[in-house]
């Protein structure tokens, strides 16, 4: 009917009735070369379109990045007539039949174009022979990164585009609308890092064998989140480093609990030190994660030596003051270091220990030793009592030695002197 032939006519999807390469005029030309073969360079824009940026990898130092890359040039052996001046668009299919520029991504170590429903691919040809060629593609690249400010680092990464095969004698490659060819997506966001800047550059590059070869780059400067290593990494630093500092409030005769808690700070710092390690790549400088961990693990060791140091300079003031009453035969100085051994703690200075009934009870039973315990040591023990109950904190004090005073204001005095040159520095 009329009105069936009618929408025929408005319907634009139809098949046309002449094909597109006889529109065109494919077989006519040979498109193995490029347009005005022997003539100037053809000039081809490029304009890029940033999807998305979907990782960013230290250990490997690359990225990766999901672009729309269009090309613009115009080959007059394409063009064609049109009375309304509208522009062909082509499918993937058209591509494999006629001359588009060979540009690849240099420093790249893979890549794909979308295939999914079909080919990512689209050729526009107007009527004039201009030609808009348009890829949807992903692409993971180099980067060279530097990790001596890490984690308070910014990393500069670029994507370079060039021509494989044509120098600049045959293929001009430059921005198609200047700093305004590089868009992006405004959700772009990463999970450690905040883009700072997208900007476009060109330059040339020069190879021996081949000549001189234009190229462009896309150019994006990222600063790390420092918030996520804050929490996994600085701020368990610091509590280990002050809870090392525990151990000069407690009392130098408790040896067990004071080495038990340097142990335990010095094995949870290394632990905090593997972890960050072994998510980064295996660099041969220092970083500035590394130059705060390895300072606090250095703290941590200090204390435990500090401890080692009052621990060795209290046995020999104690030899000391028994040597002065008189009471420091050989005899008596071992059994002193083996009771010592037995209880974990130093016995006091203060108490009058009578040496001769020391050695008789050490020969006798053991029930019958602690019946006859001499008057005089049972008076010293309960004023030792009675005093322990009263002045807790002033007995502390006092039993202390001098340099557990000292490391007191020392330790955590340079540690905040020390914390405010590093973030200073780094920030």
């Amino acid at each position: 009917s009329k009105r069936e032939i009618k929408m025929r006519k408005l319907d634009s999807t139809k098949v046309r009735p002449l094909k597109s390469e006889q529109l065109l005029r494919i077989e006519d030309h040979d498109f193995a070369l490029r347009p005005g073969f022997g003539g100037s360079p053809i000039p081809v824009g490029i304009d890029v379109q940033v999807e998305s940026i979907d990782s960013i990898s230290e250990v490997d130092m690359d990225f990766t990045m999901t672009l729309y890359l269009r090309h613009y040039w115009k080959d007059e052996r394409l063009s064609f007539r049109s009375n309304k001046n509208k522009s062909m668009t082509f499918d993937g299919r058209l591509i494999k039949k006629i001359w588009v520029p060979d540009v690849f991504f240099v420093h790249s170590k893979r890549s794909f174009i979308h295939d999914t429903t079909v080919e990512n691919v689209m050729l526009r040809v107007y009527p004039d022979g201009n030609v808009l060629f348009s890829l949807r593609i992903t692409v993971s690249a180099m980067c060279f990164m530097d990790f001596s400010r890490f984690p308070l680092d910014t990393q500069n990464c670029s994507l370079e585009l060039e021509s494989y095969a044509y120098n600049e004698d045959d293929l001009m490659l430059y921005w198609k609308h200047g700093n305004k060819s590089l868009s992006t997506d405004e959700h772009i966001s990463l999970s450690q890092f905040f883009i700072e800047e997208f900007s476009a550059s060109s330059g040339l590059a020069f190879y021996s064998s081949t000549g001189w070869y234009n190229r462009l780059f896309i150019n994006f400067a990222l600063r790390r989140h420092i918030f996520f290593f804050v929490l996994q990494s600085y701020f368990p630093a610091m509590l280990m480093v002050m809870l090392s500092w525990v151990s000069f409030w407690i009392d130098r005769r408790a040896v067990p609990a004071r080495v038990s808690l340097g142990i335990t700070t010095v094995l949870t710092m290394s632990t905090i030190m593997t972890g960050v390690s072994a998510s980064m790549p295996q660099v041969s400088y220092i970083k500035a994660v590394d130059v705060y961990l390895w300072i606090s693990f250095l703290f941590v060791f200090l204390s435990v030596i500090e401890y080692a140091a009052v621990n060795y300079l209290t046995t020999i003031e104690e030899r000391k003051q028994l040597k002065k009453r008189g009471k420091a035969s050989g005899m008596y100085t071992i059994d002193a270091v083996q009771a010592m051994a037995f209880d974990g703690c130093f016995h006091d200075t203060d108490v009058d220990m009578d040496l001769t009934a020391f050695s008789d009870r050490c020969e006798e039973n053991e029930t019958r030793a602690c019946a006859a315990s001499d008057s005089s040591v049972d008076t010293a023990r309960i004023k030792r009592k009675r005093s322990l109950k009263g002045n807790v904190g002033r007995i502390i004090l006092q039993n202390n030695h001098v340099i557990d005073t000292y490391s007191r204001i020392i330790f955590p005095s340079v540690y905040i002197v020390f914390n405010f040159f590093y973030w200073g520095l780094y920030i």
